[in-house]
């Protein structure tokens, strides 16, 4: 092996899918103090190999925040050769590493666990989990008079005490589609752009008529999700036109027109790559652009 080839280099990237239940979590992002999903999955990783790896560092495709639940979150880590050959030994471990991984995992974090590991899987050559994203998906659940109090949902569901117009959201959730300046649906953070392209937002009734949000963008700045749910909100409860969700839309400026959804109903759902062949290609032209055009950057900020 040449000397010059770094430890990195020679390292095998996992792609590890993730859920877990927000409740409990301030949100994604390591913090000193604070239990977090990051640090609860790279500690639990840490422990499953005794210590020897030291604390991995887990990248993610979108930092969700406090009391955000996902069931499609995606995360890479790098495991050196040394680490590789550890799981070898375990049973399966040798054709199958990945499998190992996230049995040694689960089993670290315990069978009912607010957090698991779903999938794990050796990533093909140029993977990502951050950069090489095309697009995020949330869900949103709303229970409104229509569909009633379920205690047994209040974990992953808002309540709003009045009957929603599900055809007048559906109508204010599509003239937010498209490019625009989310100012007035962002919380804003200092040399973070607002804009971003919605690419689907619809609402539906489920089998117990509690109201879903099916949200889709290549990325979402700071509370997006929640501000865009309710601003529909307030127009499916008559306290808001549709002319005033485009008046804030195009004026991209923040106010309070509307109440920013509960987290506890915000679930992020999926994330999309683009082919194998395109992974590093994909991941390149991100860093490119946020590196050269920072202003512009399409950041995945905590939702």
């Amino acid at each position: 092996m040449n000397a010059d080839i770094s430890e990195h280099d020679r390292s095998t990237r996992f792609r590890l899918d993730v859920a877990y239940q927000g409740s409990d979590f301030a949100g994604w992002s390591r913090q000193p103090g604070l239990r977090t999903v990051q640090g609860v999955l790279e500690e639990a990783i840490a422990t499953s190999f005794g210590g020897f790896i030291g604390r991995p560092a887990l990248v993610v495709a979108g930092r969700t925040d406090a009391g955000v639940h996902a069931v499609g979150q995606v995360t890479h880590l790098d495991l050196s050769p040394d680490a590789l050959d550890r799981l070898a030994r375990q049973r399966g471990g040798r054709a199958d590493p990945a499998g190992a991984l996230a049995r040694r995992t689960n089993g670290v974090l315990g069978t009912y666990s607010d957090v698991a590991v779903t999938r794990a899987s050796v990533a093909p050559a140029g993977f990502d989990a951050r950069f090489g994203a095309l697009w995020r998906r949330y869900e949103y659940r709303v229970a409104d008079l229509v569909a009633g109090r379920n205690p047994l949902q209040r974990a992953n569901t808002a309540w709003v005490p009045t009957a929603l117009d599900l055809d007048a959201m559906n109508d204010a959730a599509a003239v937010l589609l498209g490019l625009h300046d989310f100012g007035a649906y962002c919380k804003p953070r200092e040399g973070a752009t607002t804009i971003r392209t919605l690419l689907d937002f619809s609402w539906r009734r489920d089998e117990d008529r509690v109201l879903r949000a099916d949200v889709r963008a290549d990325a979402f700045c700071h509370s997006m999700v929640r501000s865009l749910v309710g601003a529909t909100v307030a127009v499916g409860g008559g306290r808001l036109s549709i002319a005033e969700v485009v008046r804030l839309r195009d004026g991209a400026t923040r106010d309070d027109a509307y109440a920013v959804m509960p987290a506890r109903g915000l679930t992020f759902m999926e994330v999309a790559y683009p082919p194998d062949d395109q992974l590093a290609e994909r991941a390149a032209l991100t860093r490119a652009r946020r590196s050269l055009f920072p202003q512009f950057a399409q950041t995945e900020d905590v939702e």
